[in-house]
């Protein structure tokens, strides 16, 4: 059997175990499968970044990873899609993603109204969502909502359907399809059952969006897992391709329109440059699946459907080197990886992840213009050091990128900074792992806002043991004294006296909306939080000595205990065709 049979032989196989209803195991210190996708916004939605304090407001379909906080004002409103789930805030509301690992969930509602939709739960998974009066965890697949209140009206939970356990110091109960219950008090939890509040305009919208979700018709061609599959209806149509099977043609866009090229990258950890499409439906097609040039036009092709399938923060492949550069200069160059081509992803993973990775977003029985000399077992044990891979990247001349440097690292807007390259330094021009380019601030922080009305300190979490440490973890722990009541929290109180009607929700204070909250209340919580990540001004110049490529976990540790970050020990493929030279991390240009 010739080494590209063997090639597709193994890779179907590993499609088969990606189709199946485990999810492939990859390397612990591996990057999640799943990414948040910041959607749906109204007025002003603002995000803290995990290593950064600075507040910024955001571009639609804004990955969110472990550690970000996001804010939404008065008469705002957001959601944010992560696989099978979404979850939806209100105005003034608190949120912090403390953990996204591909079995975990975690959130902390500091303040404000959210409501959580799970449309299915994988084996093993939890969601968990941690407030101040109490941490409730997903036991049945659902849809329940959570209002936390800065006054004295402590936390309302309202479960829709499926189920939810609520825990705490002394505390651990059941809230059923129908029920509400009210939360006071941090050590100990006092808890009464209430009646189910009346539906308000938050509810009509998550309803809505649920509608949507589940009438999606992109479902018949995309995994119902692909983050922002349901927004493709409105956007495009589908065709039966004999060469690619189901391929999806946007509609609308401009004549020059390419791949990656109406956007700009951003800097989120641990993936490094990640890319953020402008237009409303560009989540899936930049994170999953290749584009093709179709006949006169470009189509997305999104590979398999597969129960978990892997998220990119690109799908491109860098172009550079000594010619290249040469020609041009200080720029950043890309084009969009085509059907069948393999992706190399640019930050720390496993051999397990890269199969991972492109097995759910090719459709591997169609895999063209890649010549592999060795088998498919020499692929992943050599993946760092592939001279002997030689690809025929179909969209190199047809849909190559290039930008000013400065432009790059800054998330300035692609389009409005591209530089022209003549054919002859694009056909000079080698694959390489990625830009020597450092991310400035602004990569982290676009557009600084300063009028966000909450701390910018985030909460502190109360662990069930009895401990505090910080939401953004890390900090020593510290022992909280645990006040003796006369009734146990663990049981619920019979139900408040009711007039008849169903009651509204608690109103928040007019004062206490308008002042910018200077002390979080702690949170409790039900599982730990990961470490705490280190200032991103910590790593930029970790970085300097290997400019733009991300820093691996072991130099991330480093960092975190006060240490020298060290020297990377991945390798990168392909090998960079010129040194890589050190330079300082570059200056922010002057924020937009």
């Amino acid at each position: 059997m010739s080494a590209g049979r063997n090639l597709l032989a193994v890779l179907a196989c590993a499609v088969s175990l990606a189709c199946s209803a485990s999810p492939l195991h990859a390397d612990a210190d591996d990057p999640p499968a799943v990414v948040g996708r910041l959607h749906a916004m109204q007025g002003s939605v603002s995000v803290q970044p995990a290593d950064v304090d600075q507040w910024s407001q955001v571009a639609e379909n804004y990955p969110v990873a472990t550690g970000d906080r996001i804010y939404s004002d008065q008469n705002s409103r957001a959601e944010i899609q992560l696989g099978s789930m979404a979850v939806r805030m209100w105005q003034t509301t608190d949120l912090t993603f403390t953990n996204l690992a591909d079995q975990l969930t975690q959130l902390g509602l500091a303040q404000g109204s959210i409501r959580v939709r799970t449309f299915s739960l994988n084996p093993g998974a939890q969601v968990e969502v941690d407030t101040p009066n109490g941490s409730l965890t997903v036991v049945q697949p659902g849809d329940f909502r959570v209002d936390s209140y800065t006054s004295d009206g402590g936390t309302v939970v309202t479960v829709n359907s499926g189920q939810v356990q609520v825990t705490g110091p002394g505390l651990s109960e059941y809230v059923n399809a129908g029920q509400s219950i009210q939360l006071q008090g941090t050590n100990p939890i006092q808890i009464a059952s209430i009646q189910v509040p009346n539906p308000d305009a938050f509810d009509s919208w998550c309803v809505d969006r649920d509608r949507h979700i589940l009438n999606a018709q992109a479902g018949q061609y995309v995994g119902r897992n692909v983050v922002g599959y349901d927004d493709l209806d409105g956007y495009g149509a589908w065709s039966n391709d004999a060469d690619y099977g189901p391929v999806w043609y946007p509609g609308g866009v401009a004549v020059d329109w390419v791949p990656y090229r109406f956007g700009h990258w951003v800097w989120v950890g641990p993936w490094g440059w990640t890319w953020v499409e402008d237009e409303p439906w560009g989540y899936a097609p930049f994170h999953y699946g290749r584009w093709a040039f179709i006949g006169s036009r470009w189509g997305w092709i999104p590979g398999p459907i597969v129960a978990y399938p892997v998220w990119s923060p690109a799908f491109v492949a860098f172009a550079g080197g000594g010619g290249f550069a040469v020609g041009v200069g200080g720029v950043a160059a890309w084009f969009p990886l085509g059907p069948g081509e393999p992706f190399y992803p640019w930050y720390h993973c496993s051999t397990t992840y890269i199969r991972n990775i492109n097995v759910t977003n090719i459709n591997i029985t169609r895999i063209r213009n890649v010549t592999v000399v060795n088998n498919y077992n020499t692929f992943i044990n050599h993946v760092n050091n592939l001279n002997d891979v030689h690809i025929n990247y179909a969209n190199r001349t047809r849909a190559f990128t290039a930008v000013n440097g400065n432009a790059f690292a800054s998330a300035h807007p692609v389009r409005e900074n591209m530089v022209r390259v003549d054919p002859s330094q694009i056909e000079h021009a080698q694959v390489i792992p990625h830009p020597s380019i450092s991310p400035t601030m602004e990569a982290k922080v676009p557009h600084p806002v300063n009028t966000v009305r909450v701390a910018t300190t985030r909460p502190t979490l109360l662990v069930h043991g009895g401990q505090e440490e910080q939401a953004r973890p890390g900090a020593p722990l510290q022992n909280v004294p645990r006040t003796p009541t006369h009734q146990e929290a663990g049981n619920l109180q019979q139900p408040r006296p009711t007039t008849g009607n169903q009651p509204s929700r608690p109103v928040v204070p007019e004062e206490n909306l308008n002042r910018q909250q200077t002390e979080p209340r702690p949170l409790v919580t039900r599982t730990q939080p990961p470490p705490q990540q280190p200032k991103f001004e910590e790593k930029q110049k970790a970085m300097d000595s290997h400019p733009g490529r991300p820093l691996e976990p072991q130099q991330i540790d480093n960092l975190r205990q006060g240490k020298p970050a060290g020297v990377p020990q991945d390798r990168e493929w392909p090998s960079h065709t010129e040194s890589v030279p050190h330079q300082e991390s570059p200056r922010p240009s002057p924020h937009r």
